[in-house]
């Protein structure tokens, strides 16, 4: 006669999820009361960007952004070495 019953246990899934959970409760938590977080941050990097475009990227800080512009798809590319 076979056993019966359900053996089931919690499988790798069911660990991500509870870990996945569990790391957004945290990052509630930390976050806390600054409801407009993510949307003061990004204001900040516009603000910062704006302000490498008009001194025309060559202030310091300014450099991650120059890299990230100075390609031949974005049509700005300039070639430094020639």
């Amino acid at each position: 006669m076979a056993k019966y019953g359900n053996h089931a246990q919690a499988g790798f899934g069911m660990i991500v999820v509870a870990a996945s959970l569990a790391a957004m409760g945290i990052l509630a938590l930390a976050i806390g009361d600054d409801v407009l977080f993510a949307d003061n941050m990004q204001r900040d990097n516009t603000a910062h960007f704006n302000e490498c475009k008009k001194n025309d990227f060559k202030t310091d800080g300014c450099e991650k952004y120059w890299d990230r512009l100075n390609t031949e798809i974005s049509g700005i590319y300039l070639d430094l070495d020639e």
